[in-house]
């Protein structure tokens, strides 16, 4: 075989959630978990997405890391060259449902495409709930009171502490 010929050829292996390609004795991994992260990111861009539904797990991963996981709510199954994604959502109330379902899937599917060179061949799209604008605003008082405890926790860590000094009296 020519090396020409050698250089075009892929060996795909799928292990464990990951597709590995050789190509020239060199090793591609993509973990079905950074094709979680592309679809989140993607799927929470779209106007109408109040949030990502996750399970009760995700939940307390975000709580005790005090991070956002951009993969909540996503499920990723690779097979070879093929992924099938589904998102779980909660909408904004008053938007189009179909409308924001099929942007997810359009969005999903172009930045899981371009970045991974995966075809995205399903894209399912479940709604879990609809977000009202009350609900919506008790959650950002709820955030942003957390975010000043962690400001004031932080604050007390950077102020060196004072030593009291007690008077004897003889």
């Amino acid at each position: 075989m020519s090396e020409e010929k050698k250089a075009k050829v892929v060996d795909e292996k799928v292990v464990k959630g990951k597709i590995e390609e050789e190509t020239n004795n060199n090793n591609i991994e993509i973990s079905s978990d950074v094709v979680a992260v592309i679809a989140g990111m993607a799927a929470s861009e779209v106007a109408g997405v109040a949030e990502m539904a996750g399970g009760f797990a995700g939940g307390i991963s975000e709580v005790l890391s005090g991070k956002k996981n951009m993969a909540k709510g996503i499920k990723v199954d690779i097979q070879g060259k093929e992924v099938k994604i589904d998102v779980n959502i909660i909408v904004e109330y008053g938007a189009r449902i179909p409308d924001v379902a099929f942007e997810i899937q359009k969005r999903i599917k172009k930045s899981v495409e371009s970045m991974t060179g995966l075809s995205a061949n399903e894209v399912n799209v479940h709604v879990q709930g609809v977000m009202t604008v009350q609900e919506k605003a008790e959650e950002k008082k709820e955030e942003s009171k957390k975010e000043v405890k962690k400001e004031d926790k932080e604050e007390e860590k950077k102020t060196p502490k004072k030593e009291s000094k007690k008077e004897v009296k003889k």
